[in-house]
């Protein structure tokens, strides 16, 4: 009230028309964001850099903020469209969700394809790298193996899923 009855009525007009000036210069347009979403929704692919779960509930996420700005999107539709964001190893699935009857919600989907994605973790073949020492042929500019029978530093890398049973190469 005080601030109030010391500014002048002229100042406080020429405040609010200042304000108003700058708010429409910040106004954002629903059709950009909108079709930010979109091009985001639809460009969106499962890479495994990810859980299948955290990729699903993304795009259920950007598909909720298109509802939001008026851009609706059926959940069958977005249950296919995440379907098809899938890899070839969710093939199976793919067959599976197509010949099946029921459509499902998108909270089951979700479900179905946690548990595809630990189906295929433990199908996964096991993987063994192996990391040897070279020696730099600084005529040639190449790398050859060393033949030398000095001990070397062993360096083995082995990154197995289940058991391994391989034998270790010296």
């Amino acid at each position: 009230m005080l601030i109030k009855a010391h500014i002048s009525q002229r100042i406080r007009d020429k405040v609010k028309a200042f304000l108003n000036a700058i708010d429409k210069q910040f106004v954002s347009s629903d059709k950009a964001l909108a079709s930010t979403f979109m091009k985001r929704l639809s460009s969106m692919t499962f890479d495994r850099s990810c859980t299948v779960r955290k990729h699903i509930i993304e795009m259920r996420d950007i598909a909720a903020k298109l509802k939001s700005l008026e851009v609706d999107m059926s959940e069958p539709f977005l249950v296919h469209f995440i379907l098809n964001s899938l890899p070839a190893k969710y093939g199976q699935f793919k067959i599976s969700y197509n010949t099946h009857k029921d459509k499902w919600s998108i909270n089951v989907f979700l479900t179905m394809c946690v548990q595809e994605e630990e189906r295929l973790k433990h199908e996964a073949p096991e993987n063994i790298n192996m990391v040897t020492h070279c020696k730099r042929n600084s005529k040639k500019g190449k790398s050859i193996l060393m033949k030398k029978k000095a001990p070397l530093k062993k360096m083995f890398v082995v990154s197995v899923k289940r058991r391994y049973t391989g034998r270790r190469i010296a």
